[in-house]
């Protein structure tokens, strides 16, 4: 028995109706309460009728009824207010910090056995996901609308990151928006590398020189640390004695070129190649912030990203060795993750920190018109009968599938409460 399994049956009425506590009175539910998720009783704000009297105040809940002296509950006035006690098994009696009785419940024999069954049977799953033999039977309207509610959880959920970034960023919009783009530049491959290059020179100082390229390229090259040698190539070493002329001014220290991944990766991934696509973005459109704030469109934020990099990476992916002629414009896929890792946590930030819905608003009108993802996640829930049409409901499922599905939080999921209500076996 799981404490977060009598939670599922208190919070989902799923309990016998007609109950006694552990003194014999009789007990009424009027309403469980509402599931408190910071410190103190577990439900707050619960209605209970006690033979013949309604008290209001907070529900504890246990699997043993000794837990709550293990937790030293006994000595916090905060669960002086508890108006019953939730347990599997009363073992023990308890009191407050003011030696007062509180009335208990024992579960033991008070609800659908079952039940318990289909939850050891999904949380001992080893399927790809505990319910994929029994996810098609959820409803399509029930499906669109936990796939709305958990893509707001998850930018809430990246919004306390964004939170920490933008206090890092001494509270500059521009600085933080500069930092989280550009790590995302990284694809995952290099994210840590990218930040690190984010992190070693302020959106700031490259604006300063956003109107002139070959100096943006020579900041962003030079403290990436891949212009400490001698070069073939004239471009190369143009950068480099620029750099060593900008690094000297400002004081600039390069990071350590060991830092960057080109293994494994396709050429038009190489980090030099994001490098320059990135310095053509700021040396085209100057503070990038500002303007997807400014962009109405999908299309027009898009189009933001559609810069090429300068001349000399049309014949090259790294420095010294030319290849075949061709342009190195950020691709319609990186340019779409882009959009929905950066700019609409971006924008779903600000809006709530501004408090302008209209903003919020317009980051999940972004995640509608783009086009779901095409990734592993998304085709095997794709091949288990869930189809989608946006990038908001394949950003919903990759988020339930690594927040929900691979933790076996199936009593807090949606579909997993109904699938264990109602699937007869699994």
């Amino acid at each position: 028995m799981k404490e977060i399994f009598i939670h599922y049956l208190w919070e989902n009425k799923l309990l016998r109706n007609a109950m006694l506590t552990t003194d014999n009175e009789s007990v009424e539910i009027i309403h469980p309460g509402n599931r408190n998720s910071n410190a103190g009783p577990d439900f707050l704000n619960a209605r209970i009728k006690i033979k013949d009297t309604i008290w209001a105040g907070n529900v504890e809940i246990h699997v043993n009824a000794s837990d709550w002296v293990l937790h030293n509950h006994q000595l916090d006035k905060a669960y002086d207010n508890v108006i019953l006690h939730i347990v599997y098994e009363e073992d023990k009696k308890i009191t407050t910090s003011i030696h007062q009785s509180i009335p208990t419940i024992e579960i033991k024999g008070n609800f659908d056995e079952n039940i318990l069954l289909r939850y050891n049977s999904f949380i001992n799953s080893q399927r790809w996901i505990a319910c994929e033999k029994h996810i098609i039977e959820i409803q399509r309207f029930t499906w669109l609308s936990w796939l709305d509610r958990l893509i707001v959880e998850k930018l809430e959920f990246k919004v306390e990151l964004l939170k920490q970034l933008f206090s890092e960023s001494k509270n500059d919009w521009e600085e933080t928006f500069y930092r989280r783009f550009l790590t995302n530049m990284g694809f995952k491959v290099n994210d840590a590398a990218f930040e690190q290059l984010a992190r070693s020179i302020p959106i700031n100082l490259l604006l300063r020189h956003a109107s002139r390229l070959h100096e943006v390229e020579a900041l962003l090259f030079g403290q990436a640390g891949m212009l400490e040698k001698e070069f073939n190539d004239h471009y190369p070493n143009q950068l480099r004695e620029t750099y060593q002329f900008l690094a000297k001014k400002y004081n600039l220290t390069p990071m350590n070129a060991s830092s960057w991944r080109f293994m494994r990766l396709r050429p038009g991934n190489f980090p030099t190649i994001r490098i320059a696509q990135f310095a053509a973005l700021l040396n085209n459109h100057g503070p990038l912030f500002a303007k997807t704030i400014e962009a109405e469109t999908v299309e027009s934020i898009s189009g933001i990203f559609r810069s090429n990099a300068s001349t000399y990476w049309d014949t090259h992916f790294q420095f010294d060795k030319a290849t075949d002629f061709r342009k190195k414009q950020l691709g319609e896929q990186s340019a779409q993750l882009l959009l929905i890792n950066t700019v609409v946590q971006m924008l779903f930030f600000y809006g709530q920190q501004i408090e302008k819905e209209s903003l919020t608003d317009k980051a999940l009108m972004i995640l509608e018109s783009v086009e779901a993802e095409n990734n592993q996640i998304i085709r095997k829930f794709s091949e288990i009968g869930i189809q989608i049409s946006n990038a908001l409901q394949s950003q919903s499922l990759l988020f339930l599938k690594n927040e929900y599905c691979d933790k076996k939080r199936c009593l807090e999921c949606r579909i997993g409460q109904i699938l264990l209500k109602q699937t007869p076996h699994l």
